[in-house]
C-alpha cells in the first residue's frame, strides 16, 4: 500500500497493516482499530478499481467499492457495492 495511503495511522496501526498478508486481513483491522477507509484507500485494499469489476451497464472498469463495504461484511451479510465513477451505476453482488 501507499504510504500516503497509511497517513493518519499510529506507527503502530502501520506496523499492523504492513502485517497483513491479504485484503481481507486488512479490512478486518480497520474494522478492529475502529478506523474508516476513504474511496481512496479502499480501492487499493480491494486491489483498485473494485478489484477489476466491470460496471453492468457501461462496461468502465473506473469503478470503486463502497466504504459501507466493511460493515455489511462484518454484520455477516455476504454483500459487496461498487459505483461507477463513469456513468455513476450503483449495483451490489451477493
Amino acid at each position: 500500500m501507499r504510504n500516503e495511503l497509511l497517513k493518519g495511522l499510529t506507527d503502530e496501526q502501520v506496523k499492523k497493516v504492513k502485517a497483513c498478508k491479504s485484503s481481507q486481513e486488512i479490512l478486518e483491522l480497520a474494522k478492529s482499530e475502529g478506523v474508516e477507509l476513504n474511496e481512496e484507500q479502499l480501492a487499493a485494499v480491494s486491489g483498485g478499481c473494485g478489484g477489476g469489476k466491470k460496471c453492468p451497464k457501461c462496461g468502465s472498469t473506473n469503478v470503486v467499492r463502497r466504504t459501507k463495504d466493511v460493515e455489511l461484511k462484518s454484520s455477516g451479510t455476504n454483500i459487496i457495492a461498487y459505483d461507477c465513477k463513469d456513468c455513476k451505476h450503483s449495483w451490489v453482488v451477493y
